[in-house]
């Protein structure tokens, strides 16, 4: 990559601005310079997510996120310009990294050797999708009381057709669709996919079998799956979070939002009949399930043929046989249409383009 400068940031760089810079450029990481452009540290989209777990401000100097990273990684990893192509894809099966940055006789940063240059990666993302599409949507009633909620138009195309399109311009082309309530207009709709770009196949529940049994109506697949619930609207980068997955070497990965809740009164805080405290509409952080999950082919020895289990009782049975289940922090585009509320939020926003945007429209300082 020679147009390096446009990911270059400094040690007082805000870390919203950082998610911008990794974001527009593309390669999933900002390289932290100084004035002579001698390279300082680097910060990858895993950084960020991580930062965004520890409940790192958004505008703090990225110099808080250089220091707890080099907790771990107390130098960057770098190589000269010019070093063969061979030595570089050593280094990076080594390190487990897709980007080094290339360094003058000067220390500085000239260029970014990028492993899907090097070795020309397939844009194929190598892993199935599962889109569970079979709920009744009772809380979107009476706009389901005719159609799948994943079926509910956003600009004259259905809500799902929206995810289908990001996970092909993602690179993925499996997709199984989970359903049960009014199967065959989402049948009838998608058909095997042709029209879409993706090879479609079905999991017709007979009964309703929650949102992990439904896979044990499938056969053990022999490689990751992405799971997505039919009524999540996102542009989640399904690459990173995959990188995420395979770096942490994860049986199962969960994609976690953060949210926000304000107590809209005055909290007291009392001993017997004493008043200690008064706090005025205290703002509690949560960290909270996104809908969206990859899976090991191994998950699925733990859930149980053809009864109703649920995401959260797999992750659990995870937990308790010692399994490594971590979380994926999404920053990007993400609503859950679950209520009428929401859509009618989910139609301003495709009007509006934000679907399509690369960052997140709810990101403030």
């Amino acid at each position: 990559m020679k147009d390096v400068e446009k990911l270059f940031i400094t040690l007082s760089t805000s870390l919203k601005k950082t998610i911008f810079v990794i974001q527009e450029g593309g390669v999933g990481i900002a390289l932290i310079v100084d004035r002579q452009k001698k390279l300082l540290g680097t910060i990858t989209d895993g950084d960020i997510r991580r930062s965004i777990l520890n409940r790192i401000p958004l505008n703090a100097k990225i110099a808080k996120v250089l220091k707890n990273k080099r907790l771990h990684h107390p130098l960057p990893t770098c190589a000269r310009v010019g070093t063969p192509h061979e030595e570089l894809l050593a280094i990076m099966k080594e390190k487990v990294l897709r980007q080094i940055p290339l360094l003058d006789e000067g220390g500085r940063v000239v260029e970014l050797a990028l492993l899907s240059e090097i070795i020309e990666e397939e844009f194929f993302l190598p892993l199935t999708a599962v889109v569970m599409a079979g709920g009744k949507g009772r809380r979107l009633l009476p706009l389901t009381e005719d159609v799948p909620k994943p079926m509910l138009l956003l600009q004259d195309r259905p809500l799902m057709e929206h995810t289908i399109e990001h996970l092909k311009n993602a690179g993925i082309r499996k997709v199984n669709i989970s359903t049960h309530y009014k199967s065959e207009m989402i049948v009838n709709h998608f058909g095997n996919g042709d029209r879409f770009g993706v090879d479609i196949e079905y999991i017709n529940e007979k009964e309703p079998l929650g949102t992990a049994g439904a896979l044990s109506l499938m056969t053990k697949p022999d490689k990751p799956v992405l799971i997505i619930n039919g009524d999540i609207l996102t542009r989640l980068d399904f690459r990173a979070m995959f990188d995420f997955h395979k770096n942490h070497e994860a049986v199962m990965t969960v994609g976690v939002r953060k949210y926000d809740l304000e107590i809209p009164f005055g909290v007291v805080e009392t001993d017997d009949i004493l008043i200690k405290a008064l706090v005025e509409k205290p703002q509690q952080a949560f960290i909270v399930n996104a809908g969206i999950y990859l899976l090991e082919p191994e998950a699925y020895d733990y859930i149980p043929k053809r009864q109703r289990f649920d995401m959260p009782e797999l992750v659990r049975c995870l937990i308790n046989a010692a399994q490594r289940v971590i979380c994926f922090p999404i920053q990007e585009y993400w609503l859950d249409v679950g209520q009428s509320r929401d859509y009618r939020k989910a139609k301003r926003d495709v009007v509006a383009g934000k679907i399509g945007s690369k960052t997140e429209e709810g990101i403030r300082d």
